[in-house]
This record gives structure tokens, C-alpha cells and sequence, in this order.
């Protein structure tokens, strides 16, 4: 897989790209397992490299389901391509499904941990509904024809809230934090009377409250990332198919793939959320055990 890959040059670039990648042909059944058998068994880069580029149209079009998170769409779809990658290593052809439905765990799975690792967890929150939430909310909304930005109406907070299995309070504040920038020239009232810009205030913090602000914003960033990496392969197909994925898998779905009970499922599921907050809490507390470094005034010596 060492070949090229198509870069995607920031949103204005977005078109082609899709063209480029467009011209790799799709693998027919048999073309694909012998490459996949060819890069299992004596690590054929070409064929490797085959596997990934006909399949860059799956990144893209999973790739696209996320752009509502703010992230630029070249970052996101990179980050697929490494999910795609990694599901190219792993693939094993003798199961006897496609490399499409392995593969797209895998580049759900990188997608949804990037943006993970660019959201705070003070801002995303860190349970398991809160979670669900942010990876489940605009889908609800768009179904129920919620588009607009702003505080949802109560019947729709009570119809998501009971669609996803979590509180309506949860909902609301998932919403609000969420929402995308409102216009400074809005009217404050349907009469019209007064803008939003006309009641703001200069409230900004000093320079130094920013730092410490941006520092701690990061540090969760990275100590959230680290923590997926203190759990097996196993607790950790198992914690994002449950915890991360924008659709779950049912208990029954992961017992049958690995063979064992909904009940150890579930058990491990537990076992694997408990060992990252406890990674990610001590990834913090090591951080912040640190004093920040104190900026230099003005009359400081270099």
C-alpha cells in the first residue's frame, strides 16, 4: 500500500477528487479475493494498493454522512482512507464476504474517532447517551423535517428523546451544543425590533485564561485518543460498535460474530467503557498535575 493515494485539496478541490477516485474500476468477486489472498500471502503491495483505490468511492460516500460535524471534508475523508486501510490489512477473503461490508466498520470506526478527538469532552460529554446523541441527533432531526437551527419545538424534543432512548433535557442541551452560528443581524423579536448584536457584551477572557483554556481543550482531545488504545481488539470492536457507531450493533449481531453470549457481550461492553474513563482520568490528572508555564510580560527577560 505504499503507492499514492488521491488527495483531496480542501472543499474546492471536493469535485476532483470524486472524478479521480471515480476512475478506479470496481473489483468483481474473484478479482477481489485473489488480490486479497495475494496481499495475505506474500504482502503484494500492487494488490493491496488495488484493494484500497476500488474502494475510495465507500470512504467518500460514508465520508459524506459526517460533514454536518463542522470538520473540513478533506480531514474526514482521510481519516476513512486510513480506516480503509486498515480494514485491507486485517481482511481475511476465506470468510467469504465482501471487502465493502468489513471495510465499512473500519472506516465508520476511524471517521467517527477523529471527530471524537476533535470535539472536548467538555463539549461532547462523555456518556454513553451523550454519545449516541451526538452521532445519532441530525439524523433524528432530518426525519422528522427539524432542520432549523435553534431550540427544537417540545414535540420534538419529546419524539427524538423517545426514538433514541434518552432524556429530553439530553436532547435539548445535545441540540444547543450542536447548533450552528447564529447571525448577529437576527431580530431579537418577529417585530423586528433590535438586533442580537445591539445586546452583546465584551466579555472576553485575558490572554493567559485562553491558554490554560486551549491547553486543558487539548489535553482531553489527546487523553481520549491514548484511551482507546488501553483496550484488546476485541473490547474494542465491541466498545465502538456499541458506544460510537451512528448505528449500534445489537448484542445479538456481536455474539454471533464472536461467538459468544449477548450477556458476555454486554459484560465486556461494560468492562471496556469502565477501563476508558479510568485511562482518560488519569491521562488528565497526569496533564494537569503539571503547573502551565506562565506567559512572559512585557518586561520579562528572554
Amino acid at each position: 500500500m505504499a503507492a499514492a493515494l488521491p488527495v483531496l485539496a480542501g472543499e474546492s478541490g471536493l469535485s476532483r477528487y470524486l472524478d479521480e477516485i471515480r476512475r478506479f474500476p470496481m473489483l468483481e468477486p474473484q478479482e477481489e479475493y485473489i488480490l486479497a489472498k495475494r496481499w495475505r500471502e506474500h504482502s503484494d503491495g500492487d494488490a493491496a494498493h488495488r484493494l484500497v483505490t476500488s474502494h475510495l468511492r465507500l470512504v467518500a460516500k460514508i465520508a459524506m454522512g459526517y460533514r454536518g460535524y463542522g470538520l473540513p471534508i478533506g480531514e474526514v475523508i482521510s481519516e476513512g482512507n486510513i480506516g480503509l486501510m486498515q480494514a485491507v490489512k486485517r481482511f481475511e477473503p476465506e470468510k467469504g464476504f465482501r471487502l465493502a461490508t468489513y471495510a465499512m466498520w473500519w472506516i465508520r470506526a476511524s471517521i467517527q474517532e477523529y471527530i471524537l478527538r476533535s470535539w472536548s469532552l467538555v463539549k461532547m460529554g462523555t456518556t454513553a447517551n451523550q454519545k449516541k446523541l451526538f452521532f445519532n441527533l441530525r439524523k433524528a432531526k432530518s426525519q422528522i423535517s427539524a432542520l432549523d437551527e435553534g431550540d427544537l419545538k417540545p414535540h420534538q424534543v419529546d419524539t427524538i428523546a423517545t426514538k433514541l432512548g434518552v432524556s429530553q433535557q439530553e436532547v435539548v442541551e445535545m441540540n444547543r451544543r450542536l447548533g450552528g452560528d447564529a447571525s448577529l443581524n437576527s431580530p431579537l423579536r418577529e417585530d423586528g425590533d433590535g438586533e442580537w448584536q445591539d445586546w452583546l457584551v465584551d466579555e472576553s477572557a485575558s490572554q493567559e485564561s485562553l491558554l490554560v483554556e486551549a491547553e486543558e481543550s487539548d489535553n482531553r482531545r489527546t487523553a481520549l485518543a491514548q484511551a482507546l488504545n488501553v483496550l484488546n481488539e476485541r473490547e474494542r470492536r465491541i466498545f465502538e460498535a456499541r458506544r460510537l457507531s451512528d448505528e449500534p450493533m445489537t448484542l445479538e449481531d456481536l455474539s454471533s460474530e464472536f461467538g459468544i453470549s449477548r450477556e458476555r457481550v454486554r459484560q465486556i461492553e461494560v468492562r471496556a467503557f469502565e477501563k476508558v474513563q479510568q485511562a482518560v482520568r488519569e491521562s488528565v490528572a497526569r496533564v494537569e498535575a503539571v503547573p502551565p508555564r506562565p506567559l512572559l510580560t512585557a518586561g520579562a527577560r528572554a
